[in-house]
């Protein structure tokens, strides 16, 4: 499964600029199964939703329906998102070229920001297979809990993190993604942004980590760009099998 990862600046409060961004940056990057891009990479990382905040069924996602349907390949990224019952979540989307959707809301909420204060935790675990992986779902300060995203029982191959991480944590950032893939023996995806927002500066550091915990593919520091790999399923099969570590596992 061919994945690109997208470490996007983002236009703050703009979600018509941001996806016509995101369009141009799939475009400039053909031939993959999956596009992923940052946390709430249509707004910016928004503690205070209104007026930001998108439905259920709004222009971004229809966005990335019709792009997802036009290239053939799975398209994901969190916005904030107010549901039909009025509270405001952080959603992770994931569309898939049928028009299907699978989505993550934010379990652990950035309480130190304030995201806590406008927005609902979700409580639900997600994982959605897309061309033969098992993919978990989760969203940036979700990195730092390891017990969340435990991979009992085989149950994925591979997770993707979205994120809007600050430089002045960065090495956080870089440390636990390789912790998460050593220890679920699975490839990790994390895509953080760069730019600035009112609140921080991001250098992004997004980066494809394989089950060893090597670095894959990344992309360049402070730089709006993108990056490619191949996600092996057989390679993964036979290191699991040949290592099987998960079967020691505490519950």
């Amino acid at each position: 499964m061919r994945t690109t990862i997208l470490q996007t600046d983002i236009v703050w409060a703009d979600p018509k600029s941001n996806t016509a961004h995101a369009d141009t940056w799939i475009d400039e990057n053909p031939g993959s199964d999956l596009y992923v891009f940052p946390e709430m990479f249509t707004t910016g990382f928004a503690t205070h939703p209104t007026g930001i905040s998108e439905s259920e069924e709004g222009a971004s996602l229809s966005w990335m329906k019709r792009k997802s349907a036009n290239t053939g390949a799975a398209i994901c990224g969190s916005m904030s998102v107010q549901t039909k019952e009025g509270k405001y979540v952080n959603r992770f989307y994931f569309v898939k070229p049928d028009g299907s959707i699978t989505y993550y809301d934010k379990h652990h909420l950035f309480t130190y920001g304030g995201e806590d204060k406008c927005y609902e935790a979700g409580e639900s675990h997600v994982v959605v297979e897309w061309r033969g992986v098992r993919i978990m779902l989760l969203v940036c300060y979700d990195l730092r809990f390891p017990i969340w995203s435990r991979n009992r029982n085989d149950y994925y191959d591979m997770i993707i993190y979205v994120a809007s991480w600050p430089t002045s944590r960065i090495e956080a950032w870089r440390t636990l993604l390789k912790a998460r893939a050593i220890e679920n023996q699975c490839y990790v995806a994390g895509v953080n942004r760069v730019g600035s927002d009112p609140n921080c500066q991001y250098c992004g550091c997004s980066a494809i980590i394989s089950p060893y915990g090597t670095v894959m593919e990344e992309c360049p520091r402070d730089e709006a760009s993108a990056a490619s790999t191949d996600i092996d399923m057989e390679s993964l099969d036979t290191f699991r099998k040949k290592f099987p570590v998960l079967n020691d596992r505490d519950f």
